[in-house]
């Protein structure tokens, strides 16, 4: 595996410049640092604008804020956007509240394949500790890490001949969440990215990855190694999830790959 290839770096964020600080802190102290660190920003307002000018201020990585208006729920548009803008030939993905472990880059290169993308877990931090770790700005943890029940594996990262022997593919793109993902973007191109209709919370993550598997892209799981914390919040609104269901179905039993309301897409906002 050559470690040498350049990351563009997508992280999807909204109103929430406290966690996306720690973020993006935790990105910035990698063993194999991206190549750029794309911000796809769902219309928050002046103050995670703020903390990004801040941020690119301090480092020599390459940072670029991709923002559009505040229209509702709008996660896929915004990610297309930062596909497009994306220099290289691989991606990683998390979510604004995700703080990620000092390898984990090295560790999404680690399991990268021809022919696959990666789904990695994230460790639900408790209320109490992401309460804890906002206010000091934490971003690595002890033995002492307090998480939702059974999260623990999702936190545990094992030597690499081990975690590697958990490792499997499937041809399926079910449970998939797009706060730890890693991508050829040649194959997210050749699909379209995100399907826009998505909007609302809801599964627009796992539609691509059933249109990536469509298109003969195996789901490639890592276990023990990647580790995200997800720092802890009230679940969004649900309301569009019925509606996408319906939309993620058609997709499975049609064998769909491609949404004209994607990357190409000059979809007009709901």
């Amino acid at each position: 595996m050559d470690k040498g290839i350049a990351i563009s770096f997508i992280i999807s964020t909204y109103n929430w410049p406290e966690a996306l600080e720690l973020s993006l802190h935790s990105i910035s102290h990698q063993t194999i640092l991206p190549s750029e660190i794309i911000i796809a920003d769902d219309g928050s307002d002046k103050r995670t604008e703020t903390v990004i000018q801040k941020f690119a201020s301090q480092t020599s990585i390459p940072v670029f804020h991709m923002w559009h208006e505040d229209n509702g729920f709008r996660k896929a548009i915004i990610l297309n956007k930062a596909i497009q803008k994306a220099r290289y030939d691989y991606i990683i993905q998390i979510d604004g509240d995700i703080i990620v472990d000092k390898h984990f880059i090295e560790d999404h290169l680690n399991a990268m394949e021809e022919g696959c993308f990666i789904r990695g877990t994230r460790a639900n931090l408790s209320a109490s500790m992401s309460t804890d770790i906002l206010a000091k700005k934490k971003i690595s943890f002890n033995h002492k890490i307090k998480l939702i029940a059974k999260q623990m594996p999702n936190a545990l990262r094992l030597p690499l001949s081990i975690a590697s022997l958990c490792t499997r593919k499937e041809q399926s793109g079910k449970k998939v969440k797009g706060c730890n993902m890693s991508f050829w973007r040649k194959d997210l191109l050749a699909v379209n990215g995100y399907n826009s209709l998505l909007q609302g919370w809801g599964h627009e993550d796992e539609e691509l990855s059933w249109r990536l598997v469509n298109n003969g892209i195996s789901k490639k799981i890592i276990k023990f190694s990647a580790i995200a914390y997800h720092i802890y919040h009230k679940q969004l609104p649900r309301t569009q999830e019925p509606s996408h269901c319906i939309i993620l179905q058609r997709i499975i039993q049609e064998k769909t790959t491609w949404t004209n309301e994607g990357i190409t897409s000059k979809i007009t906002p709901l």
